[in-house]
C-alpha cells in the first residue's frame, strides 16, 4: 500500500492520463475505477474494484480522493456526492455546465470544508510554468494573446458527447474556454469579458470564438477559439511595456499526439494532492472560470442551449 487511496470516475479519453499519472506517483494509489461501460472496465477487472455506478464505489470501495473525468454535463452532480460523502475530488474542467450548480458545488464544499479541485492541467505545461516565471521580474504586460486551436474530431476519441451541445455544455467555449480563461487569470490576475463573437453550426456546437477580457489593471487579453482549425496551436504571446515580446509554445518538444499531457496531468494530481493538504481549494477556480464561459455566452447572444443555431452573433460592450 502507497500513497492516498484515489478512483477514477470515467474512463473516457482522458482517463489515460490520470491513470499513468497515479501509477508514476508515490503520492497516490489507485484504488477504484468507475464507468457507465462495463467494456472500458474490462482491461481494469483483475486487479482493481470496478463499478459501473460511482454511488456504489462510494459505499463499497475504501478512497481517500476521485477523480471526476466523465462528461461535462454529470460533473455537478458527481462531484456533489462526493463532497456530500466528505471525500476531496478532482474535477475535469469545467467544474460544471451551470453556474447555479457550480455555485451550489462550491457552498457545499466550503461548509463541509471538503477539498474540491477543478483541473486546469494547462497551467502545468513547462512552457506555461517558464513564461510565468519570466513574468514575475518583467515589466508589466500590455497585452496577452491565448490560442487554443484544433479540429476538435481528432481529440475526442470515441467521446461524441462533446459534439451534443446539451452535454458538452456549448462547444469550444464550454470546454477549451475554461483552460484559456484559467490561464488569463494565472498571467494576469482576475479578468473580465469585454466583448465576444462566438460561431456556430447547424447543430449548436460553437466551433470558433474570439474573446476579449481585461483585467483590473486595464491588461487585455484576446483569446482565440477554434474546434475546427486544420492542426493543433496552443500559445500565449505576451508583450510587455518594454516592448520584449515573451511566449510559451504548449506543444513545443512533443511530437507525439497529445504528448504534453502527460506531463501536465502530472502536475494536476501534484496541486491536487497539496490541495488536500493545505486545505486551500474548495471550488473557486473552477467557478471562476465557469463564470467567464457564461459571460462570453451571454455578451455573444450565443449560449447554444435551448434555442435556435445561428451562424455568428456578436456583442460588443
Amino acid at each position: 500500500m502507497r500513497g492516498r487511496r484515489i478512483a477514477v470516475v470515467g474512463l473516457g479519453a482522458i482517463s489515460r492520463f490520470y491513470l499513468a499519472a497515479i501509477e508514476a506517483s508515490a503520492a497516490w494509489q489507485l484504488a477504484a475505477v468507475c464507468d457507465v461501460s462495463a467494456e472500458r472496465l474490462l482491461p481494469h477487472r483483475d486487479h482493481l474494484p470496478a463499478f459501473t455506478d460511482h454511488r456504489s464505489m462510494l459505499a463499497e470501495a475504501e478512497l481517500d480522493a476521485v477523480v471526476v473525468t466523465v462528461p461535462n454535463d454529470v460533473h455537478a452532480t458527481i462531484a456533489a456526492d462526493l463532497v456530500t460523502a466528505g471525500v476531496p475530488v478532482c474535477v475535469e474542467k469545467p467544474l460544471a455546465t451551470r453556474p447555479a450548480d457550480a455555485e451550489a458545488l462550491t457552498e457545499a464544499a466550503r461548509v463541509r470544508d471538503v477539498c474540491l479541485f477543478t483541473a486546469f492541467h494547462r497551467r502545468y505545461n513547462h512552457a506555461v510554468r517558464a513564461l510565468h516565471g519570466e513574468l514575475r521580474t518583467a515589466t508589466v504586460p500590455v497585452e496577452v494573446t491565448i490560442r487554443y486551436l484544433e479540429r476538435i474530431e481528432d481529440h475526442i476519441g470515441g467521446d461524441a458527447w462533446y459534439l451534443d451541445p446539451a452535454r458538452c455544455g456549448g462547444g469550444c467555449v464550454a470546454d477549451n474556454g475554461p483552460n484559456a480563461y484559467d490561464l488569463a487569470r494565472l498571467l494576469v490576475g482576475e479578468v473580465r469579458v469585454e466583448h465576444a463573437e462566438v460561431e456556430r453550426d447547424a447543430l449548436g456546437v460553437d466551433r470558433r470564438a474570439t474573446v476579449g477580457l481585461r483585467s483590473p489593471s486595464g491588461v487585455p487579453v484576446r483569446v482565440e477559439l477554434d474546434w475546427s482549425y486544420p492542426g493543433e496551436v496552443k500559445d500565449i504571446s505576451v508583450r510587455l511595456a518594454d516592448g520584449s515580446v515573451h511566449t510559451a509554445d504548449m506543444l513545443s518538444g512533443f511530437r507525439e499526439f497529445k504528448g504534453s499531457l502527460w506531463h501536465e496531468y502530472v502536475g494536476v494530481l501534484d496541486d491536487f494532492e497539496h490541495a488536500i493538504r493545505t486545505d486551500t481549494e474548495h471550488g473557486g477556480a473552477g467557478l471562476a472560470a465557469l463564470s467567464l464561459t457564461e459571460q462570453t455566452y451571454r455578451l455573444a447572444r450565443s449560449r447554444p442551449l435551448g434555442g435556435p443555431a445561428t451562424t455568428k452573433e456578436a456583442l460588443t460592450r
